[in-house]
C-alpha cells in the first residue's frame, strides 16, 4: 500500500481543491481528484494504480472546463481564472506524468 500523503501530485491535488473551494465555488470534481489518488493507493498494483489515477485525470479536465464556464459566464475574474486554470494545468501533468511512469515501469 502507498501513502498517498507523501505523493506530490496528492498534495498539489489537495491544495487546488481548497482554493477552488475557497476561491471559486464548490465542486465536486475537485475533489474527486485527490479522492482517485487517495483510492488507487489502496490497490497493489500498478495498473490498478494507473486506473484511479486515470479517473483523477478526468476530473481534472472536468474542473479544468468547469473553472472555464465560471469564468466565461463572468463570475469570476481574468485573473483568479488564469491562476486556478495554471494549478489545474500543473496537477494534470503531475498526473500524466505519474500515469506514464507507472505504465512503463517493469
Amino acid at each position: 500500500m502507498r501513502d498517498y500523503k507523501k505523493l506530490d501530485v496528492w498534495l498539489k491535488a489537495h491544495l487546488l481543491t481548497k482554493q477552488v473551494y475557497t476561491e471559486i465555488v464548490p465542486r465536486q470534481s475537485t475533489y474527486s481528484i485527490p479522492l482517485n489518488i487517495v483510492e488507487g493507493c489502496g490497490k497493489n498494483t500498478n495498473k490498478d494504480f494507473a486506473h484511479y489515477l486515470d479517473n483523477a485525470l478526468g476530473s481534472a479536465h472536468e474542473v479544468e472546463y468547469t473553472c472555464y464556464l465560471i469564468f466565461d459566464l463572468g463570475y469570476i475574474p481574468k485573473d483568479k481564472y488564469d491562476i486556478i486554470n495554471q494549478e489545474i494545468n500543473e496537477v494534470k501533468a503531475m498526473l500524466i506524468a505519474f500515469i506514464k511512469f507507472l505504465r512503463n515501469e517493469k
